[in-house]
């Protein structure tokens, strides 16, 4: 099953929306596996086993999946047994996937397996969930994406009810050609490198929540 089967309603765009989700997510899988391989020996090198980040992810309707990544970071841990900051472990290599976005190229695997769409609102934490208001909560509406309109439109630069309101803005004016634009700009964002990090931190802060939290 993919995250088409749970949509309420699987329209004509929907349905090439997921075809296209297989068609290139396979294309990318085989055409880049060297490249894939390549990554995955320097992971060994830089980070040690094993060499994809796995996580929890919320997906369409709030849905847990398991979210694949490279590596970007050490497990290195203070004398307490407590992580180092996110800036203490991320290593030379874990910055250049980053810039690169190469540390996104396991998520075609999700995508493969119809718990990622190529394009939609970006998978955060699950700890997330209860901390949207009623209109953030809507990005869920939509299946997640390697991709979305707040990717290319700032990335990390922009503030988190920024990236919000663009990703709702993305479920109430999705089409097919929409897609396709933000595909185009997101080549053209990766190769300038642009938000990669939020200023001053080496990733993005966590989202504590806005204003007005949404009631159950």
């Amino acid at each position: 099953m993919s995250w088409l089967d749970h949509m309420p309603r699987k329209t004509v765009g929907l349905r090439v929306k997921r075809g296209l989700d297989v068609a290139v997510a396979l294309g990318g899988l085989i055409g880049l596996s060297p490249v894939l391989t390549g990554i995955a020996l320097a992971e060994l090198a830089y980070h040690g086993w094993p060499p994809l980040f796995v996580q929890p992810r919320p997906g369409l309707n709030g849905a847990v999946f398991h979210i694949l990544k490279f590596r970007t970071m050490t497990d290195a841990r203070d004398d307490y047994g407590a992580l180092l900051p996110d800036r203490e472990r991320m290593t030379s290599f874990g910055s250049f996937l980053r810039a690169s976005s190469l540390d996104e190229l396991p998520e075609l695997i999700n995508v493969l397996r119809g718990e990622m769409s190529l394009v939609g609102p970006r998978p955060l934490l699950v700890s997330y969930l209860d901390r949207y208001n009623a209109e953030q909560r809507r990005r869920h509406d939509m299946p997640p994406g390697i991709t979305g309109l707040a990717q290319v439109r700032g990335r990390n630069a922009l503030s988190w009810e920024e990236k919000f309101a663009l990703d709702v803005e993305y479920v109430d004016t999705w089409s097919l050609g929409l897609d396709l634009q933000i595909l185009v700009q997101t080549l053209v964002t990766v190769l300038r490198r642009e938000g990669i990090a939020a200023e001053g931190s080496a990733t993005m802060p966590v989202f504590q929540g806005s204003a007005q939290v949404a009631t159950a």
